[in-house]
């Protein structure tokens, strides 16, 4: 029975995600806004339910399974990505090139942060 909570708290997190992008006419899809609710909806509980954690270890456990069409369809199109591949390579480099230095940046300052909070000496200027 929590197996069957969870999916369900899952399910309708997505639903109400579609519900807002499409509503909304948001550019953003409504699994990736059904995820932001249920990320808040966590932080407000403060905790992850057992249900709900039974629920995403279940689908976590068979996630590689998910790759399967992506690698297919690489096949199918494998011409089609190579009439485009220089911008698929460009794309691809300079958007790990930008989320490294986004990160860095990101853990430079929650270090400082921490630093200044506790006191001690740490990678401030």
């Amino acid at each position: 029975m929590p197996l069957i909570l969870g999916m369900s708290v899952l399910l309708a997190c997505q639903f109400a995600g579609e519900l807002v992008a499409r509503g909304l006419a948001l550019p953003i899809p409504g699994p990736v806004v059904g995820m932001v609710i249920l990320l808040v909806v966590l932080m407000v509980h403060g905790k992850v339910p057992t249900s709900l954690r039974l629920a995403g270890e279940g689908l976590l456990r068979y996630l590689t399974l998910l790759f399967v069409p992506a690698g297919v369809g690489v096949m199918v199109h494998f011409r089609l990505i190579g009439e485009d591949l220089w911008a698929i390579m460009l794309t691809l480099v300079g958007s790990t090139l930008v989320t490294l230095g986004v990160t860095g940046w990101v853990l430079d300052r929650l270090s400082r942060q921490h630093a200044v909070r506790t006191g001690r000496p740490g990678n401030e200027p």
